[in-house]
């Protein structure tokens, strides 16, 4: 019996190894009010439990854990449930927040917004998202309910994101909602309903007033199916930010409520899926390698350099991460790989297809263009939501030598016919002038002897 035990502890030690998930870390810092409890949000917390995050606690102004130590960051991912929080400490305030991602691309943050203006407004102002005017949260009159109609029922969306899950059902989000700037980094998840709007109440009697409001601001009414109530921001680095309008969303609460008779929300679903996106648990790709090579080289030696002309062949190959095994493995299944064959301007861009029977590899072969310098091979693949894939690789293309042209060029067929005419035709002219001639001599000669006789 005592053997049991040792072995059930030894395994249960095991279990955070073995379900760690993330492609950059399992240690999480969550900052929460403490007029919000922890269990209130289990069926989140104990979720990132179950696929070994290790998961810390802390008011926005404890100092301990803190985020940063001696320059290392202690935390790969934050988490900020400080939706009314005007003071937080040094080490999460939005400023530390953005250096820390700018400086550590495995640094992930979940910030949840309020429509109560804070530290967060300002934070999500940095990846140019714009916030409606403070204590203006998204209402909906539609459909008719019982519910507050600050409680919205808000379908999935008909194309999703590949970050969600299909076939989602019906979220509830209770919070506010936000505009997305010209970022190409910044991308919706879950917009806001075509019917609703911000407001500062539930009975439309200052509806004039938000309105003035947001004429005065520059941003028109807040309103429609422009707004997004969740939005993730992929930095080019790699790091991943996800704003998601309301804290509510993860609750218990709104996790087990229906949204129809026998129905329940999609919200445990959806707070899973952007975790596992913002955490680098899903759509995490990287270039395992990239080479280069003349296309009949069956040793696949990298030049040093190409002669123009030369047939050229390009490979990569690319893997995803998996977080049920925990490592990276092939990806194929990418159709908008592009190539460009470059020097200042692009000479070449084409498309780089997967080599079937190959998993993960990419490759395409081109004539190297008929002009000599230093080029590079560049793939910047960047999607919305998705890791960068960056790659450039530098090669010299030199005209071909001395000894290296062929001995006859067919374009030079009509010089080369000119040439040997006007040769032939000056023999010929040589031949029947000076025949000519010795024809003439011969004649006077005869002349000649015949006056003599």
């Amino acid at each position: 019996m005592r053997i049991s035990r040792l072995l059930a502890a030894l395994l249960a030690s095991l279990v955070p190894t073995a379900l760690a998930r993330s492609s950059t870390g399992d240690k999480v810092l969550v900052v929460m009010e403490p007029t919000l409890k922890p269990e209130d949000y289990s069926l989140f917390f104990n979720n990132l439990r179950s696929r070994g995050f290790e998961l810390y606690f802390r008011a926005p102004t404890d100092k301990m854990p803190t985020t940063m130590s001696y320059d290392v960051p202690q935390f790969s991912h934050i988490v900020m449930f400080t939706p009314t929080a005007k003071n937080l400490e040094q080490d999460v305030s939005p400023q530390a927040l953005y250096t820390l991602m700018r400086e550590n691309p495995f640094t992930n943050v979940i910030v949840a917004l309020s429509p109560k203006r804070n530290a967060m407004s300002d934070f999500a102002a940095e990846f140019a998202i714009g916030v409606p005017p403070p204590n203006t949260p998204l209402i909906s009159h539609f459909p008719a309910r019982d519910t507050p109609h600050t409680q919205l029922i808000i379908d999935a969306p008909s194309k999703p994101h590949p970050l969600l899950s299909k076939n989602l059902p019906p979220i509830l989000f209770e919070g506010q909602a936000h505009m997305l700037g010209d970022n190409p980094l910044l991308f919706p998840i879950l917009n806001a309903p075509a019917e609703s709007f911000s407001t500062d109440g539930t009975e439309d009697r200052r509806a004039d007033a938000v309105v003035e409001a947001a004429d005065k601001g520059g941003e028109g009414l807040w309103a429609g199916s422009k707004m997004s109530v969740v939005s993730g921001f992929q930095a080019t680095n790699g790091a991943r930010v996800t704003f998601v309008g309301g804290v509510k969303l993860f609750s218990d609460e709104f996790a087990k409520a229906e949204v129809a008779p026998g129905q329940r929300s999609g919200n445990g679903q959806f707070a899973q899926d952007i975790a596992a996106w913002t955490f680098q648990e899903t759509l995490v790709y990287k270039i395992e390698s990239a080479t280069h090579f003349l296309e009949k080289d069956e040793t696949r030696t990298l030049p040093e350099r190409y002669t123009i002309n030369d047939r050229v062949t390009f490979e990569l190959d690319i893997s995803q991460f998996d977080p049920i095994q925990n490592k990276f493995l092939p990806k194929s299944n990418i159709d908008d790989l592009q190539l460009e064959f470059t020097m200042l301007d692009p000479h070449i861009r084409t498309g780089v297809p997967a080599v079937a029977g190959e998993p993960g590899k990419y490759s395409v072969t081109f004539r190297a263009p008929d002009r000599h310098g230093v080029f590079k091979f560049v793939v910047n693949y960047k999607r919305k939501g998705i890791t960068p894939l960056s790659v450039a690789l530098p090669v010299a293309v030199v005209p071909p030598r001395h000894d290296g042209y062929p001995r006859f060029l067919s374009a030079a067929w009509p010089y080369y016919i000119g040439a040997i005419s006007t040769s032939v035709g000056f023999i010929f002219f040589c031949i029947v002038y000076l025949g000519a001639e010795s024809a003439t001599e011969r004649k006077r000669k005869e002349k000649g002897k015949n006056k003599v006789e």
